[in-house]
């Protein structure tokens, strides 16, 4: 090769020198104004129009960056209202039966619970089976929202065999919240947990106080004591506001 060819070819350039595409910029000038807490959280950001007059970028390219921030959870987008910086999810366990009080007291936060409704009902042909009831027998029904600093995180929608526990309906929900009551007070041997994506109905999403086009996680429990169903739970999130997951130790010495 030429030495003189070689040193007058200009350098290589690094990763670091390429120009960003011109959506990842609109994207990372998003970003910066997040982690630099310019904008916090449920504050709305700028419009697609208004991205397009400030970057001078096409529609279509503002389009595409706020797109993928929301894909990435960066940023919550509602029809005809506008885009919002996203909530921080919070993290429930899938393990054990858990406290929803106590995990927002964890980290700082203020929980509180509104009781919806509390009847005694016939059991439909679903909530029987759930329970092992014959349809029509008398089951307890139970809904409330629980609130993270005033903020609605789960929307509860409970079923309880009154066989197994008769005194349900008597207690101060207000006091104590009813999954922690079911553990301290009536036996169980086995839990099962199964988690869903679902649209919010209107009524879930009027409560949940979000709009009904966005995804919920909902989580279904039952417990059971020797074969016989005790409750049977709907437990509802904001997909935008929570998240469901578990970590634990295994004696196993693999990965995977």
């Amino acid at each position: 090769m030429n030495s003189q060819a070689a040193l007058s070819r200009p350098p290589a350039k690094s990763a670091r020198d390429v120009p960003l595409a011109l959506y990842q910029q609109v994207k990372e000038h998003v970003l910066r104004k997040i982690s630099d807490g310019s904008w916090a959280a449920g504050v709305r950001i700028p419009s697609e129009q208004e991205l397009v007059q400030e970057f001078g970028v096409a529609r279509m390219t503002a389009n595409r960056a706020l797109r993928e921030l929301a894909e990435q959870g960066v940023i919550v987008r509602v029809a005809g209202v506008g885009s919002f910086v996203a909530e921080e999810k919070q993290q429930s366990t899938l393990l054990r039966i858990a406290n929803i009080g106590e995990e927002i007291a964890q980290r700082g936060h203020d929980h509180r619970f509104e009781l919806i409704s509390m009847n005694r009902e016939s059991a439909s042909l679903e909530v029987a089976a759930a329970l092992d009831l014959s349809v029509g027998a008398s089951v307890f029904h139970l809904q409330g929202v629980h609130f993270e600093n005033e903020v609605p995180v789960q929307l509860e929608d409970r079923y309880v065999n009154p066989r197994l526990v008769p005194d349900f309906m008597q207690q101060d929900f207000s006091v104590v919240q009813p999954s922690v009551y079911l553990v301290r007070n009536v036996q169980y041997d086995q839990i099962e947990h199964v988690v869903d994506a679902m649209l919010p109905t209107t009524e879930q999403a009027q409560w949940l106080q979000m709009a009904a086009d966005q995804p919920c996680l909902m989580l279904t429990r039952r417990t059971w004591l020797r074969g016989t169903p005790i409750t049977w739970v709907h437990c509802v999130h904001p997909g935008m506001r929570y998240r469901l997951g578990s970590r634990f130790r295994t004696d196993s010495v693999h990965g995977g």
